[in-house]
């Protein structure tokens, strides 16, 4: 893949981990609960951004230490076929649960995740007051979401290996901000005054779609991937 290629790629698993919404959720629980208690606009953005800050050095620490794992595993022979197609495998894997199981079947937009780790982040939201606090929630959501993440995560990190290094920077810095657009939407609807409970109305109506989209997304890389290094390569050697 060429690097045009391989950065589009990587913009893709991006925008898909950006389609998924417990960091969504729990920023609007933060900002909604800080509103609530009648803090000062500038107070609310302080908490938000904080929180951003946390999503988005966690992510970039996630990414990076998968891309060490792989750049120690294979570094003398360059990643195996077999561990693009496993790789491939697990994103369409995730993109079939994701049609199946995302959201819950019930009123509202609850998640496939352990309820006691959708309670605690409830509750911390609620709790937080500060933007440290607030930096360590967001640092915490992404944790909690990285069963359906990390699909998007491994396929980037496996094609930024194939980059020059200079470019592979790029394409982690390119990763973490894509995958932050969803996040900055909501922030920046929640600043410039729509209230949470539009926000939220909007996601409790749109959630089959955003399920939706985000497995085919996820089906979608996977063969797009799987076809264009594995299914080429394989080619090309016969």
């Amino acid at each position: 893949m060429d690097i045009p290629s391989s950065l589009a790629i990587v913009a893709l698993a991006a925008l898909i981990h950006a389609s998924f919404q417990l960091s969504v959720s729990v920023l609007t629980l933060l900002s909604g609960h800080a509103i609530g208690t009648k803090r000062t606009q500038a107070k609310v953005m302080r908490l938000s951004w904080g929180f951003i800050s946390g999503v988005a050095v966690m992510t970039l620490l996630v990414l990076s230490f998968i891309s060490l794992l792989l750049l120690h595993g294979f570094s003398n022979s360059g990643v195996p076929l077999v561990v693009w197609s496993v790789a491939c495998g697990l994103v369409l894997g995730i993109g079939i649960a994701v049609w199946l199981f995302y959201f819950r079947k019930e009123k509202g937009t609850k998640l496939w995740i352990p309820r006691p780790l959708a309670e605690h982040l409830t509750d911390r939201s609620k709790a937080t007051k500060h933007t440290a606090e607030a930096f360590s929630l967001g640092l915490t959501s992404v944790i909690a979401e990285l069963l359906f993440i990390i699909p998007s995560m491994l396929i980037s990190a496996l094609v930024l290996l194939q980059l020059p290094s200079a470019w592979q920077l790029f394409g982690i810095a390119l990763y973490v901000l894509v995958s932050l657009t969803g996040l900055f939407v909501v922030s920046s609807l929640i600043g410039s005054g729509h209230s949470i409970s539009k926000i939220q109305k909007w996601r409790e109506e749109n959630k089959t779609f955003l399920q939706f989209a985000a497995g085919s997304a996820l089906v979608a890389l996977g063969f797009f991937v799987y076809i264009s290094k594995v299914v080429a390569e394989v080619s090309g050697a016969l």
